[in-house]
């Protein structure tokens, strides 16, 4: 029992846990922020272009309510709206993950000198220039 909850704690302390926890929290605001931004800032101008019709209220009707019975209706106006947050959403990732990589693959190159490089990086740069400067007198050496 003991060495699970070593192994356990390590998972959790490693930051695997750590990690995920804050992606949730950022994930779970970033969401907040997302929904104020196509509620309160996209939609109002998009529903003055379709006549001030409110998307969220946007519904077929397949059978009216009456006295006993409630309304049954597709609401594709909600499902326009999820839409627009996943688009958004995705399009953000998308922005965060492209400049990510863009910084990554400065810092990977050995000739960019505005980036520092990482040691692992350059160690490796070092050893395939050797390499090649060794390929190429073994084949003097053939020829």
């Amino acid at each position: 029992m003991a060495g699970f909850l070593t192994e356990f704690k390590n998972f959790a302390i490693k930051g695997n846990m750590v990690d995920m926890a804050i992606g949730v929290i950022i994930g779970a605001s970033f969401n907040a922020v997302v929904n104020t931004l196509v509620k309160k800032v996209i939609m109002p101008p998009l529903s003055i272009l379709t006549g001030g019709n409110d998307f969220s209220d946007m519904k077929i009707v397949l059978r009216a309510a009456s006295d006993n019975v409630e309304e049954v209706a597709i609401g594709y106006g909600d499902l326009f709206n999820v839409f627009l947050d996943f688009l958004i959403v995705a399009f953000t990732i998308f922005i965060v993950i492209k400049g990510m990589n863009r910084f990554r693959t400065q810092a990977e190159d050995v000739s960019n000198e505005k980036v520092e490089t990482p040691k692992n990086i350059e160690l490796l740069s070092k050893i395939e220039g050797l390499l090649e400067e060794q390929n190429a007198l073994l084949r003097k050496q053939k020829e």
